[in-house]
């Protein structure tokens, strides 16, 4: 078990997304720590029944009906989240994924694979999954950032992808929003360097989500082509668990432990990024 930081005990943390894989994780032991949690998800729902597994173990937590590409449904949710708890002291932007209408079917062009070529993407569902990616973390950052810097000492956390840094095949919307979401959060970070809200982002590596198994699964479970190329040029050799993700989440939330980081993007990821493939 990680050890309480008692740092972050009566702190209030919004969480995009909050009922995905791994930011439910990040949920779930952030109440662990005394923190209490808002989850924002489209579906309020989906994110109740997140909160309910929170408040079940004894920690706090209350789900809100948010679309983090709607302004309107942002400033309604954060003005319920103040009402109910006073204050925000943490965002993490987790709200994202991907969509069928913005990835193309072979790697590489020219494939003698039938399906959607790069020429086949429409504009609609690229812009849909760039502006889920990136957009999103802008306009939630914009509508609870001037929360946060009421605050001590704030932080926020944005998802960057391994797509970042080397753009995956096949997800050409995806890969250019998490590009974008690293350097946002460079620029973020200077920006506001002097309010004492720090700025930070995690990049995962491979981790089985449910947005992701269809690429990375087969029907049978198994592996498929696709995986077998991550998991060899992962050095540790398998896929990640969500709560290898909190160790880091802890570390850059609790200004005691990282009170001088900002501005950076933190790989999770096996040694993915390390590895050359040679």
């Amino acid at each position: 078990m990680i050890s309480i930081h008692e740092n972050l005990s009566g702190r209030v943390a919004v969480v995009t997304g909050g009922s995905g894989v791994l930011c439910s994780e990040m949920c779930r032991e952030l109440a662990r720590h005394g923190v209490k949690i808002a989850i924002l998800n489209r579906t309020m729902e989906k994110g109740e029944e997140v909160a309910e597994s929170i408040r079940e173990k004894g920690g706090t937590a209350i789900g809100f009906s948010a679309d983090v590409l709607d302004r309107s449904s942002l400033e309604k949710a954060r003005d319920e989240i103040i009402n109910h708890f006073g204050k925000v002291d943490i965002l993490i932007n987790g709200a994202g994924g991907n969509h069928a209408d913005a990835i193309t079917t072979p790697e590489t062009f020219g494939e003698n694979i039938d399906g959607k070529t790069f020429f086949d993407l429409e504009e609609e569902g690229f812009s849909q999954v760039f502006a889920t990616n990136f957009t999103g973390t802008f306009l939630t950052s914009q509508v609870f950032g001037e929360e946060l810097l009421k605050q001590h000492s704030p932080a926020m956390i944005n998802i960057s992808s391994m797509s970042a840094y080397s753009p995956m095949t096949k997800v050409p919307a995806y890969s250019a929003a998490k590009a974008g979401i690293n350097n946002f959060t460079m620029w973020m970070a200077t920006h506001f360097a002097n309010t004492g809200l720090r700025i930070n982002a995690i990049a995962p590596g491979f981790f089985l989500t449910n947005q992701n198994k269809d690429l990375l699964l087969n029907e049978d479970g198994s592996l498929t082509a696709r995986s077998n190329k991550i998991i060899t040029n992962t050095p540790m050799n398998r896929f990640g668990t969500p709560k290898e993700l909190l160790g880091t989440l802890l570390w850059l939330v609790d200004e005691s432990y990282s009170g001088f980081v900002t501005g950076i993007t933190v790989p999770v990821d096996g040694g993915f990024m390390a590895f050359s493939g040679v």
